[in-house]
């Protein structure tokens, strides 16, 4: 029996270019990665030129959007990656990317909520409400179920009114800190020069804070998800995904400059070292009070207060960012006959219900399962899951570059720069990018062997069985979903079909 088409489509013309801008840059959490990913990259990184390793970054990826935003324009569809892995690499790849790409989101959501449980926990222990954890998690939990269930517009409004308040206090703070000029002045060079972004080399500190970056950026490719919800796809997609790393690479590039000033980019270290430690002394244990002590003198603490709990609903944005994309993916999968057709489902509102509920029973799984297995939110259940999703998603951007340069080599017509040229940079930077990330795995994940300490420059590739395990995950999951590809017979034609043609 066929169903019906009201049941088996996502509501198209629900976003605009600012509603997906707001999904993507909320993914981001870009305070988050300020407070927290920053002053890690400065102090076992290359220092002040930890502005121009995110830079870098940000280049590496408009130049993989060029491609991406191409085929964009020929497919519509929430599977968005593996549909354009299977336009240009086949069936299978576009399963086993499907795969990866499922243990990417799942695994950022699940990190963000131990980051939120645990946030929540020391700060509403100020108030005397004291509660564990895991319940601050399950709470979110519950939030963001139900707002996933409301139609996608809703979403994207509050995200939009939670990124905002974020911009705005990271913009504050940076003005005040690069207007004041710091003890040092401002010093392009000390940031942006080649020496200062690669200082230290590709195996030490360069390495180290360019692995950083490349997972600050995790969430923008997010953009072609929302295509067969968006009032114009072909025209929205490439448009809020120019727009989307446009202002993440700004936020984190001129941002993190603004620090580098505040601090004297001849004091980077003494100043992390010294405002990041917790109660013990130990350095990069409490890494948002460097920027909360720069806020703090530049500003004044009545932004320091204000930005803690924007870092709460940076979180949720986050949380509620990826269980949307998550949701979709496992929709995509269903209407494709990939998993069972009844994941393909929406309900009245247009939401990929069966989709969101299964990503909402994972978190529930894990949540619970790391509660009683007594780990800690932040050290393990963060670190280990935000470190997975850095490699799934890195891979699968790779295959997608591929995917582009075969399309295009048998569809000939566009433009040799972004069809051949951008996406072919983009792989060399891309493999780059995935290699630190594996290679400094142990330092990402807190999952080095006893005895070595994962910041120094010989301690790269050596990781813990443990970790292991999780690095390789993703490509598990690729090599699983390639199999079950070929084992599954069944019609799959809008798996990779442009569903608004």
């Amino acid at each position: 029996m066929s169903q019906d088409k009201s049941t088996t489509e996502l509501r198209k013309g629900r976003l605009g270019v600012l509603g997906i801008v707001f999904f993507v840059v909320a993914a981001s959490a870009p305070l988050v990665g300020m407070t927290g990913a920053v002053p890690v990259a400065m102090l076992a990184g290359n220092l002040a030129g930890t502005p121009g390793s995110y830079l870098f970054v940000g280049i590496s990826l408009l130049l993989f959007s060029v491609g991406f935003s191409a085929m964009s324009s020929k497919v519509t569809n929430a599977g968005a990656f593996f549909a354009y892995v299977g336009r240009g690499l086949g069936r299978p790849m576009a399963v086993g990317s499907a795969f990866a790409s499922i243990v990417g989101y799942v695994t950022i959501q699940l990190a963000i909520y131990g980051f939120f449980g645990g946030l929540l926990q020391g700060q509403m222990s100020q108030y005397g409400i004291n509660l564990d954890w895991y319940l601050w998690a399950l709470i979110g939990w519950v939030l963001v179920t139900a707002l996933s269930l409301l139609s996608v517009d809703v979403g994207a409004w509050v995200l939009g009114g939670l990124m905002i308040l974020e911009l705005l206090s990271l913009t504050v703070t940076g003005v005040a800190m690069m207007v004041n000029g710091g003890p040092e002045g401002i010093d392009i060079g000390a940031s942006f020069s080649p020496d200062a972004i690669f200082a230290g080399g590709f195996v030490g500190g360069a390495g180290i804070a360019l692995a950083f970056a490349f997972a600050s950026f995790i969430g923008f490719e997010a953009t072609a998800i929302y295509g067969e919800e968006s009032k114009n796809p072909k025209r929205d997609v490439p448009r809020a995904t120019y727009w989307a790393i446009g202002i993440i690479t700004a936020l984190f590039a001129l941002v993190s400059l603004a620090m580098v000033t505040g601090m004297g980019h001849s004091h980077v270290a003494d100043y992390v070292v010294a405002n990041s430690a917790d109660s013990t002394g130990a350095p990069l244990t409490n890494p948002a009070g460097v920027l909360f002590s720069l806020a703090d003198h530049y500003v004044g603490h009545w932004i320091v207060d204000v930005m803690s709990w924007l870092i709460v609903s940076s979180l949720f944005a986050g949380l509620l960012a990826f269980q949307n994309a998550a949701g979709r993916y496992f929709f995509a999968l269903g209407r494709g006959r990939v998993l069972p057709v009844s994941v393909g489902t929406t309900n009245k509102r247009g939401a990929p219900q069966i989709g969101v509920l299964i990503v909402s029973v994972l978190a529930l799984v894990v949540i619970l399962a790391f509660k009683f297995a007594n780990l800690q939110p932040i050290a393990n259940l963060f670190f280990w899951m935000s470190a997975i999703t850095a490699i799934a998603i890195s891979l699968v951007e790779i295959l997608v570059s591929l995917a582009v340069i075969r399309y295009f080599l048998k569809h000939p017509g566009e433009n040799v720069f972004k069809v051949l040229v951008a996406p072919v940079l983009a792989i060399i930077s891309m493999v780059l990018g995935l290699y630190l990330l594996m290679s400094r795995f142990a330092l990402l994940a807190g999952l080095a062997p006893d005895g070595v300490d994962p910041s120094t420059a010989d301690s790269s590739w050596k990781i813990s069985t443990l970790g292991w395990v999780l690095m390789l995950s993703p490509f598990i999951a690729l090599v699983i979903g390639i199999v079950w590809s070929i084992i599954n017979k069944k019609d799959d034609s809008k798996l990779t079909d442009d569903i608004l043609s």
